[in-house]
């Protein structure tokens, strides 16, 4: 069962295109008694009605394959005369007229369906002349064959809850009027099966609304068809599997789970991009699931008991990939490790952060008094005691190097301490018959000697 076949199917349920020739049904209520059947040609319905039941039968063809679609197979004994894909055969080739057909149908389905409340059966028969397709899809005037099948859908009848109403003739506001209104379907099928645009009179394409309970005794008692799972219960039954197995441990199991999610996720990411998305899925056999716990890194003991219960679980009958991947846990871990990630960057910037409190601190009780990188400390124990040349010696400091310099110093006369930009610009000079020492100074520029500020 392929999507393309499902949209071909459902794109024809319109007004222009609809061809259902006939719909008959029949309501049934708690007790399970028939009090109502309904039989009309289809095209000569009331427009209104004409769209509401046409809703309905689109309902039968949404969801997703595999979870809402199911594709199920009849057991060969169920073909012969007697078994109910014969009937189901019979019914469609009397095209709904066979009101002895009808009436087996409706018991069949009413004694199957294990149901509480009213509900109503609706079965419709059509005719698709199938148009060939070349290779790339274009259509030619032509038909390959006549697909004609049946489609039912059975939907709840429920009573609409109590409330207030305004009564415009009397102009006044009263208790509501109740009515048994019909939803849309919960389950539904369609025989024989449209596979590779072409009846298949051995599958049914099965509809469920709900995944987590597709009656699997309507499969089985109505339809004589074997039993399939839904994806929803695939992955409900694995996760089981993989929780029973490692035991009461929550964050272990947790931590194990999540390890085979990405295993599972990354296996069928790799097969699309290498096959693209319309390549046929990955079938998790039993031989198969052994490598995936290893690659998931886990334990052995482990790896055996979930070996064991895969096996019963699935037997002969291994889901798809695709199906045993929780996305919604997937996107929660990915969450939670972007939360983790983003908490340690916060941690390495805070203890940063702090370190480089921590360095300034330092720095400023050995800088003492140096204030800016303009700034030019000048230390002197007595500048006109200049005696010689010999007694001079120029330092240039880098900030960290300012930042670590300590009490060494040996016992020169002067000491100047300056930027490195500034060494170039000093000259030694003779004043008033003295040697001094030169350093332009810019209008912004500040000078500290002996621990005083000393604007120039």
């Amino acid at each position: 069962m392929k999507k393309k076949d499902i949209l071909e199917l459902k794109r024809r349920l319109k007004k222009d295109e609809c061809t259902f020739t006939k719909m008959c049904g029949c309501y049934v209520d708690g007790q399970k008694n028939i009090v109502l059947n309904i039989k009309e040609t289809f095209l000569n319905l009331q427009e209104h009605e004409f769209f509401k039941y046409l809703e309905i039968a689109r309902k039968t063809l949404s969801g997703t394959i595999g979870n809402n679609l199911l594709e199920l197979n009849f057991p060969l004994d169920e073909e012969n005369i007697g078994g109910r894909q014969h009937s189901l055969m019979g019914l469609k080739k009397s095209k709904l007229k066979d009101d002895a057909l009808l009436d087996s149908f409706y018991k069949l389905i009413i004694d199957s369906y294990d149901c509480t409340g009213n509900f109503l059966i609706l079965i419709f028969h059509d005719a698709y002349d199938v148009i060939t397709k070349t290779t790339d899809n274009a259509k030619l005037d032509e038909s390959e064959e006549v697909y004609e099948y049946l489609l039912c859908a059975i939907c709840p009848v429920s009573l609409t809850k109590p409330g207030l109403r305004y009564f415009q003739d009397d102009n006044k506001i009263g208790a509501r009027i109740r009515d048994w209104v019909v939803e849309p379907p919960n389950l539904g099928f369609v025989f024989p099966a449209f596979t590779d645009r072409s009846t298949d009179i051995h599958s049914i394409m099965y509809y469920t609304k709900n995944a987590k309970d597709p009656h699997p005794e309507l499969m089985e008692e109505g339809l004589g068809c074997i039993s399939k799972q839904t994806a929803t219960e695939q992955k409900e039954a694995f996760n089981t599997i993989i929780r029973n197995a490692i035991g009461n441990d929550e964050e272990k199991s947790d931590h194990f789970f999540m390890e085979i999610q990405e295993t599972l996720n990354n296996i069928v990411d790799e097969h699309e991009t290498i096959n693209n998305k319309n390549a046929e899925p990955i079938i998790l056999t039993n031989d198969t699931i052994s490598n995936i716990l290893i690659e998931s890194g886990i334990p052995e003991e482990i790896t055996a008991k979930i070996e064991k219960s895969y096996t019963e679980e699935f037997g002969d009958t291994p889901p798809v990939v695709e199906h045993l991947i929780d996305t919604k846990a997937l996107a929660a871990n990915e969450q939670r490790k972007k939360e983790q990630r983003l908490e340690k960057q916060v941690q390495v910037l805070q203890n940063k952060l702090e370190k480089t409190k921590q360095d300034v601190t330092l720095g400023t009780e050995n800088k003492s008094t140096l204030n800016s990188e303009t700034d030019i400390m000048l230390e002197t124990n007595s500048i006109t005691n200049l005696e010689s040349a010999s007694d001079l010696e120029l330092e240039t400091t880098s900030d960290s190097e300012i930042e670590s310099e300590n009490n060494t110093t040996p016992n020169y006369g002067i000491v100047l301490q300056v930027k490195p930009q500034k060494v170039t610009q000093i000259k030694s000079q003779i004043i008033d018959g003295k040697k001094c020492i030169v350093i332009p100074m810019d209008d912004d520029e500040q000078a500290n000697v002996n621990g005083v500020n000393t604007l120039l």
